[in-house]
Parts: C-alpha cells; structure tokens; sequence
C-alpha cells in the first residue's frame, strides 16, 4: 500500500469510526435514558410498570424506523454514492438527539410531549438506518480483501464508544439529587450532542468516496432499484443476513437495556450497574479489532459463533449476577456479554455481511439485512417487560434471547464467505 493510499485509508477510518460514535452515542443514550429516566417524564401512570412498557416501545419505535432509514439512504447510497450519505446521517441524527434535550415533559406539555419525543425517535431511527451500511461500507471497501475484518472493526468499534460515552454521560448526571436529574439534568446528555455533530461532520467532508463504488460507476450505470434488485437476485442470503442481525441485536436489547433497567431498581444499584455496563464497552472496544483480524484468519463464522454461545452461556446467570449487588459479578456480566461475546459476533459481522453482496446494490443490501434484524430484536425488551409484568423477573428476557439466538447461529452457520473459503468449503 502505498503511502498515498495509507494515509487515504486512514483517513477514511477516522471518519468512519469518529462519525459512527457519535451516531450510536445518539441512538443509544435513548436506550440508557428510557431504563432510567424516561417512563416517569413522559409516561406518567398509575404504575411503574406501565411507565417501563411505555418507555421501551419508545425505544422500539427508533428501531421500527431503521429499515426505512436503510431503504432511503441505501438506494441514494448505492445510486450516487457512500460519502454524502454519511454526512447527511450524521446530521439528521444530531439535531433530533439534541431537540430531544428540549422538549417539555408531560407535566409541562401533555400528550404532546410524548408525541413528539416518539416523533424524534423515529427521526433518529432513520437515521441510524442509513449510518451503519456507509459506515462500514467505507471502511471496508478501501480495505485489502483479506483485511476486510478489521477494517471493518473500526467503525463497528463505534457502537461501544457511543455506548460507553451515553453510559459515561448518564453516569454522570445519575450523580445528581433525584429532584436535579429528573428536573434538568438528563437533558444535558441530549444537549451535548450537538457539539459532537459539528465535529464528526468536519471529519467526514474530508474523506474520498468509496473506490469499489467508483469502480461500478465508471463500468455501468447504477441500479434504478438497488433493493428490488437485491431481494430479486439474492432473497436466500437476505434471510441469513437479518437472522444474523436479529442475534446481534438481541444482546445489546437484551443486556444493554432490559437488563439494565431490571437490576437499576434502587439508586445506588443503579450507579453499579451504569459502572459495570461501561466496563463491558470498555472491553468491547478494545476487543473488536482482534476478533475482526482473528475472522480474517480463521474465517467469519467460527469467531461469530463462539460470540453467540459466550453470549447464550452468560444469559443463563446474568439475571443472579446482576441482582447479587456484588460488583464484580455485575461488571463480569456486561464485561463477558458486551466485551467478549457481542465483539466477537460484531468483529466479523460487517465483513461477513459486506461479503455476501456485489458492491453494486450493497448498500441497499446491509441497510436491510441488518436494520430488518435490529428492528426486530428491538421489541424484546418490550415483549419481556409485558410478560413479566408486576413481577421482577428477568426470565422472559433470557428466554427471549435464547430464541433469537438459535435461528441465528443456524443461519452464520449456513454460510460460508470468501474469508471462510480460504479455510474451505463453498460460498452458499
């Protein structure tokens, strides 16, 4: 690689992963926000549960909005190119992110405020739909064929950073007296996201477009409908796209959010648990670059399946570990889970997904695989919140996962993509 290209490469990484922090930092300090805070500001009732469930279809509708996101950005993206659609994400993502940090509460507003904060959150549900695909589409489509996996880490790396700088800033304002946080202090999570924006755009501007893209372009016109295309010609490996998404995103549902709220009944454990959360996107940053170059070496499936089963085995204890107020055992939860399990299904998902489709309609392509499986997966927390209902039991979320998670390894485990190849076998 020359040095030209090195540093364009570079570059190129930078925005990526700068850009999809920032975007996941949006999206899921929504996630953080409806466990903790949100179900009393705008869903007031006359039960806490009836607050919790009201709050965590919120979050679900952010996911609900995701394969439309996917569709609009993927055909634009496939059609005249991956850059400018990364800009404009990021944009439509910052400014509902920061807007939510301004709306009245129901105490202030009414029925309004509820409308308009599902109302961001399917704003920011489109916009996160059509960041993940460009994201990692940019990266890995400047990288060397068999380096794909780690190439592709790095913007996927950007889900645990967002992850951990939601956590952390929520951490933070937790801190507050009760009166404080739940008056003005879960806003400024939201408001600081507008300085994040203004940086993340600035890095993107700079970047070049994506060659493989250019390399279609100059062969042939674009595809009128990329999606129409992808789901006529290649239906099989769309299905095995969106089981695998539908695993991958049930972890994060399950431990990131349900979980969460389940062992952040009291104040102060709700603190631990925060701590313990940020350790396990601590480790999972650290993490996904190994398992994306290990899925170079070895082959996509085999590090993706062991990151479903450490996730299937830590579920079943998860719920005793995270109620024993003991913190190691709470930090060794999200720190097996997120940082070990959940890395090494994300380190070889984006390849694997990128590996599956012609770069011609690829954008459109991982849109809707993995914004159809995240849609999905979203609906767990609200689905076991119901059918615990009064009761504190995490038994529906565990079970949950476990469901999600068999059609998924059997799906990874039904392909194979050229990185598996080199170890042998046909691309099915």
């Amino acid at each position: 690689m020359s040095g030209e290209s090195r540093s364009t490469t570079q570059r190129v990484l930078l925005a990526s992963t700068v850009g999809s922090a920032i975007e996941w930092y949006d999206f899921y300090l929504y996630s953080t926000a409806s466990a903790l805070v949100l179900g009393p500001l705008f869903f007031p009732g006359h039960s806490g549960t009836a607050g919790t469930l009201a709050a965590f279809a919120t979050y679900a509708a952010g996911f609900v909005a995701r394969p439309m996101g996917g569709m609009v950005f993927g055909h634009f993206g496939d059609r005249i190119g991956r850059k400018s659609m990364l800009v404009l994400t990021l944009l439509v993502m910052g400014l509902a992110t920061f807007l939510v940090g301004v709306l009245p509460t129901y105490k202030q507003a009414g029925i309004a405020a509820p409308v308009l904060l599902v109302s961001l959150r399917v704003v920011q549900g489109v916009g996160i739909g059509g960041e993940w695909g460009g994201g990692v589409l940019m990266s890995g489509e400047h990288a060397p064929a068999r380096r794909r996996g780690l190439f592709t880490s790095f913007p996927a790396a950007g889900f645990p950073l967002g992850l951990f700088a939601s956590t952390a800033m929520f951490t933070l304002v937790s801190k507050l007296p009760q009166d404080q946080l739940m008056s003005w202090g879960w806003r400024l999570p939201f408001l600081a996201s507008i300085v994040l924006v203004v940086v993340g755009v600035l890095v993107r501007l700079g970047v070049a477009e994506s060659p493989e893209f250019l390399r279609e372009r100059s062969a042939g016109g674009p595809p009128r409908a990329p999606l129409a295309e992808v789901l006529r010609e290649r239906p099989g490996r769309v299905v095995r796209g969106v089981l695998a998404a539908l695993g991958l995103a049930m972890i994060v549902s399950t431990f990131s959010v349900y979980l969460l709220s389940y062992a952040s009944h009291s104040p102060g454990r709700r603190s631990q648990v925060l701590d313990g959360l940020l350790f396990g996107a601590l480790v999972e940053v650290v993490l996904l670059p190994v398992f994306g170059a290990l899925s170079d070496r070895i082959g996509r499936r085999a590090v993706m399946l062991s990151g479903y089963a450490v996730c299937a085995l830590v579920a079943l204890p998860a719920p005793h570990w995270l109620a024993s107020g003991d913190p190691v055992l709470v930090a060794l939860t999200f720190v097996l889970a997120m940082g070990v399990g959940h890395a090494a299904v994300y380190g070889g998902f984006s390849a694997f997904l990128i590996e599956l489709f012609p770069a011609r309609h690829r954008y459109s392509a991982l849109a809707v695989t993995y914004q159809l499986g995240a849609t999905i997966a979203s609906f767990g927390p609200l689905a076991a919140a119901a059918l615990a209902g009064d009761r504190h039991t995490a038994v529906p979320a565990v079970v949950i996962l476990l469901g999600a998670l068999l059609p998924a390894t059997l799906a990874v485990a039904a392909t194979r993509t050229p990185a598996d190849l080199r170890r042998g076998g046909d691309l099915r």
